[in-house]
């Protein structure tokens, strides 16, 4: 990779993007977004033309961040900034487009991703970090979705689950803070339960209630994060508490179990305790265990190896973690947590540090730092 070479290159690029109407910082960000990609694919296939590909995929990034921007803007002036409780407004068209764009020709996957692009306002990066895919590979998925339905019309809307799917990711993009997409996931939630009785829509619902009611004391002034086991209970939302657990007991009530209903009820025994120490591990194991029948999936086992750890002890919590892949998100902090509360203090700061180079985020990636310093500094002592 000549480095000199894409040195060279990038005020020429960043000209032509300024010169075609974008404002210079977000032209400054596309074009080093355009050089890390660079870095990525030139030495397995380099261009023929190495400005003309920068300009290009600089332009692309560019288009990409301005429609998620204005997406989430427009969206941001339809609700405000915390959902209201109680029935669901008079619906708009936003909850039909997601059912349009999870048409029947597409597979889930697929229509998730598009409706993720298309109406949700994510960008490619984002949804492939949802999927645990490269970016590259979404795009490509993407891709193909868009010349699916090119020719097709959109007069045979999807199913609920796939809604339902889509319903969920864009609520926890908004919840992780990237973008504020949360109260809008929920106000389509409520939209979808006002419609149809499904006792996943429910479960959906009072999962996002119950996670969003905590939302105020998921961090610090400075903005840092604060775990669950450290919040101040007395800032949490207690009718959205109250609602998402009625919500929930109606939908179990009915007695066909589902992921949603299953992790409102894991996120319900976190809002019941009175104190982190009081919470009811073993019955959150249980329904870890419900879970991973549902789903089979390995995040859903990597957060019941917490939850084992909690209940069991930490190192039968490592014992759990031992069995999946240690390339799954998070892996790396979960261990790290386990071996602290185990006694291996040395081992959990060497693993809170790695956990913190690959964080998804900056303040995910301080709290780590944070983390690891606390204990490399008790050590010292």
């Amino acid at each position: 990779m000549n480095e000199v070479l894409l040195r060279s290159l990038t005020p020429g690029v960043l000209g032509i993007l300024v010169r075609r109407g974008a404002d210079f910082a977000a032209a400054e960000d596309a074009v080093q977004d355009a050089l890390v990609e660079a870095v990525r694919v030139w030495p397995d296939d380099p261009p023929r033309d190495a400005k003309g590909w920068l300009v290009t995929v600089a332009w692309r990034r560019f288009l990409d961040a301005t429609r998620a921007e204005t997406a989430r803007r427009r969206r941001e002036d339809l609700v405000d900034e915390e959902p209201a409780p109680g029935p669901a407004p008079v619906s708009d068209d936003t909850l039909q487009l997601y059912f349009l764009c999870a048409h029947p020709k597409l597979t889930p996957s697929s229509a998730v991703a598009l409706t993720l692009r298309a109406v949700g306002g994510l960008t490619t990066r984002q949804i492939a970090r949802a999927y645990l895919v490269p970016e590259a590979t979404m795009a490509q998925r993407i891709s193909r979705a868009k010349r699916t339905v090119s020719d097709v019309r959109f007069d045979q809307p999807g199913d609920v689950a796939t809604v339902l799917r889509v319903l969920y990711l864009v609520f926890n993009e908004g919840y992780s803070g990237d973008v504020d997409l949360a109260a809008e996931a929920i106000r389509l939630t409520r939209q979808l339960a006002a419609a149809i009785d499904h006792p996943e829509v429910a479960g959906l619902l009072a999962l996002m209630l119950l996670h969003h009611a905590r939302r105020a004391a998921r961090t610090a002034p400075d903005g840092s994060l604060v775990p669950l086991a450290e919040q101040d209970r007395a800032r949490w939302d207690t009718s959205a508490i109250a609602e998402g657990v009625t919500i929930l007991q109606v939908a179990l009530a009915q007695d066909r179990l589902g992921e949603f209903q299953a992790q409102a009820a894991i996120a319900a025994l976190h809002a019941d305790a009175p104190a982190a120490e009081e919470t009811d591990w073993v019955q959150i194991v249980e329904w870890y265990d419900e879970l991973v029948g549902l789903t089979d999936s390995p995040i859903v086992r990597l957060n019941r190896a917490v939850a084992v750890g909690e209940a069991d002890g930490p190192r039968a919590g490592l014992a759990a973690l031992a069995v999946l892949d240690d390339s799954l998100p998070r892996y790396t902090a979960v261990a790290a947590y386990l071996h602290e509360r185990d006694g291996d203090l040395k081992t959990a700061a060497r693993l809170y540090a790695e956990a913190a180079r690959k964080a998804p985020n900056l303040a995910e990636r301080d709290h780590l730092t944070r983390q690891a310093a606390r204990l490399n500094a008790s050590r010292s002592r």
